[in-house]
């Protein structure tokens, strides 16, 4: 499956979820910034794809390289050496750094093992951590999905989304 199959496999769910995290971002205020690396900008550019989102959407960081992690987001390079650029330290710094630098008030940030190659015993592919931000902290969470690099890819948009739409419901 081509990117662009993937992200119109994806569309449907991810869009409803996009739209539902819209209106509760927009009931509350808020703004949404976006620290993506396995993912590419996917989540950015499905909160993007819905009119009006300027409302809402305040940045997205692609930070693919552990250069552009510490350069962008301010991850520690002692974070980045010791555990990984796939891990909960590096997913929850990089959820912080794209609240502090940016105008958001909630942020959601994702690092995996997207595949077909760079999986280890420890990380196999599909393994992605998440991060979301707000005032109140960081809440972190470690997912295994299956696939290939599209569905996996996918399915971290849709994990993000959600997430972020119970963060900003509670």
């Amino acid at each position: 499956m081509s990117g662009e199959a993937a992200m119109n496999t994806l569309a449907p769910e991810s869009i409803a979820l996009a739209h539902n995290l819209a209106c509760a971002l927009r009931q509350r205020g808020w703004m949404l910034a976006t620290a993506e690396s396995c993912t590419g900008g996917l989540i950015a550019a499905t909160c993007t794809g819905l009119s009006g989102s300027s409302d809402w959407f305040d940045r997205g960081f692609v930070t693919y390289s552990n250069a552009a992690k510490r350069a962008q987001l301010g991850v520690p390079e002692h974070l980045l050496a010791a555990h990984g650029a796939v891990s909960e330290p590096v997913a929850r710094a990089m959820a912080a750094g794209a609240l502090q630098q940016s105008l958001a008030q909630v942020s959601v940030a994702v690092t995996g093992v997207a595949g077909p190659t760079g999986g280890s015993p420890d990380k196999p592919v599909g393994t992605v951590w998440f991060g979301w931000a707000s005032a109140d902290g960081v809440r972190t969470e470690r997912q295994q999905f299956l696939g290939d690099r599209d569905a996996i890819r996918c399915a971290t948009v849709r994990h993000a989304l959600a997430g972020l739409l119970r963060l900003a419901q509670s």
